[in-house]
């Protein structure tokens, strides 16, 4: 069999828990545990999971890749899971009753595979389970922890929309730490005067470099074809405002990447915006904003920088 190789593809691992609605078997798992989960699993097997928080997000992803020829595909979705292979196959027949181009899948058991997305060339990870994807995040690698309950997915609409913040996601969180240190006017000052440095790229930057490599694939389709509707739409929804939105622009502008909106709300509830902006996913790394947005939106808290760090070690049982 010929290599197949990953080097020109956006790649996203994914967990079981943030595809599916898994609520009754991780009820079961929690309660009875792993064999009783196991029995269940196996009892269950025909039966098709329920879409879960990201599954709007992949299935428009994964339908992005009738822009090449078949075997070709411009992204690629694995599955990476703490199931071992027996109960991940109701995984794997959920994913073909819900027509789903996923074939590759990772099953652990017990045991978290994100140490396997540099070999993947994985550019994003996402799960339901916050502990993996906080040793993703700490292990310097791209990885996202979804929240609340599944929303109706609008299937007449063919579009994908993906909102990111901009510091701790795109960017690293340095200046946020200038904002925790000094307050609001020490840090305008501190971007005004550095509005020419670009930022140093966070961990979501690689991932967006992927997503504007397919709509530039949809440029050229549209080129072709003036019949052609352009799909995938990139917003930036940051509580930054002027004048520090100056260094944000000029940062993306230096990375060579790009987005098609901007919201520089200065404190706005990011939520309301959310409600009309209706994103398929949501990036943030500020638990108090995806609280908001996940109410209405498929949010992701990103777990990234000095912040989540301290939170985290907040909540670690002493030994």
């Amino acid at each position: 069999m010929a290599v197949y190789e990953l080097a020109d593809r956006l790649v996203i691992g994914i967990a079981s828990s943030a595809l599916f609605d898994l609520t009754e078997s991780d009820a079961v798992f929690r309660e009875q545990g792993e064999e009783s989960y196991r029995a269940y699993q196996e009892e269950h097997l025909d039966e098709t999971l329920r879409p879960g928080v990201a599954f709007p997000f992949i299935r428009r992803l994964l339908s992005l890749n009738d822009l090449e020829k078949e075997g070709d595909p411009l992204v690629e979705v694995i599955v990476l899971s703490r199931n071992d292979p027996d109960t991940g196959l109701r995984v794997m027949r959920s994913i073909k009753a819900h027509g789903l181009s996923i074939s590759r899948a990772i099953f652990m058991q017990g045991r978290s595979p994100h140490k396997f997305m540099p070999a993947l060339n994985m550019s994003l990870f996402l799960s339901a389970n916050e502990r993996d994807v906080r040793e993703a995040v700490l292990a310097g690698l791209p990885a996202g922890h979804v929240l609340g309950a599944p929303h109706e997915d609008d299937t007449e609409d063919g579009d994908l929309r993906i909102s990111f913040d901009f510091d701790g996601v795109l960017a690293t969180d340095a200046s946020e730490q200038v904002y925790q240190a000094g307050g609001i006017e020490e840090f305008r000052t501190h971007e005004v005067t550095n509005a020419a440095v670009p930022h140093d790229a966070g961990p979501l930057k690689e991932f967006l470099a992927n997503i504007n490599r397919i709509q530039r694939r949809e440029e050229k389709e549209r080129r072709k074809n003036a019949d052609y509707r352009i799909r995938l739409h990139v917003s930036l929804v940051t509580a930054r405002a002027a004048p520090a939105h100056e260094r944000a622009v000029m940062s993306l502008k230096q990375w060579g990447v790009t987005v098609n909106d901007a919201f520089f709300l200065g404190g706005i509830n990011k939520g309301e915006i959310m409600k009309v902006l209706k994103p398929h996913i949501f990036f943030d790394d500020q638990q108090s904003h995806v609280a908001s947005t996940s109410q209405t939106t498929p949010s992701v808290h990103v777990p990234f920088g000095k912040l989540n760090e301290q939170a985290a070690s907040q909540h670690q049982p002493e030994s």
